[in-house]
């Protein structure tokens, strides 16, 4: 189902949008990570989709749930529901779980869509399930016009490693200024064509 699923996504947004991939190897085969992209577009799930090298789990709110064949569908591709606005401790669980399997899990640390031109604010989630799951944080700038053809370019960075915090529980101080790191990295990438 994935592979399948890679394929038609892959070959849709090919004839959509003129995309470029930098970085990609910044990405590991294995083992699990948090990746960190920031949050335009409901076109930056499949676009971090495809530049990953495997697949990744990801939370979607709960509303894209309540239907049966859309829940079937998005469950199959990795997603699992997260209640917005207040803690879901069921989702952060499963959130370190998978993380702890080994695998890739998406998280936009912003927490939400943020236009053009802004930044919003950095949530902590991203930061505590990493540290909680032993996880490094990947960086990832999405910048362009989702727009026929548009270009659109993907930039992932270094890992951030928050190794020194692994197993510890994070004040809020350090987990907003830890975010607020992340945020700076996912930004830096912008105009880097160093990666």
């Amino acid at each position: 189902m994935y592979k399948f699923c890679r394929v038609v996504v892959v070959t849709f947004l090919r004839i959509m949008f003129n995309y470029k991939i930098y970085g990609a190897e910044n990405i590991p085969k294995e083992g699990g990570a948090v990746i960190a992209p920031n949050h335009r577009s409901y076109f930056d799930v499949p676009f971090i989709g495809i530049t990953a090298p495997r697949p990744i789990r990801y939370m979607a709110k709960e509303e894209l749930f309540k239907n049966p064949l859309f829940a079937a569908l998005i469950k199959a591709l990795g997603a699992f529901p997260v209640k917005r606005g207040g803690g879901d401790t069921g989702a952060v669980k499963t959130a370190v779980s998978i993380l702890k399997g080994g695998d890739m899990l998406m998280i936009f640390p912003q927490g939400r869509r943020v236009k053009d031109g802004e930044r919003g604010k950095a949530k902590p989630g991203a930061v505590m399930i990493a540290a909680a799951a032993n996880a490094d944080i990947i960086p990832v700038h999405i910048s362009g016009k989702y727009k026929f053809r548009g270009k659109i370019t993907i930039r992932v960075g270094k890992p951030m490693s928050l190794a020194e915090y692994y197993g510890k529980k994070l004040p809020s101080d350090k987990l907003g200024e830890l975010s607020d790191e992340l945020l700076d990295r996912i930004y830096s990438l912008e105009e880097d064509n160093n990666i």
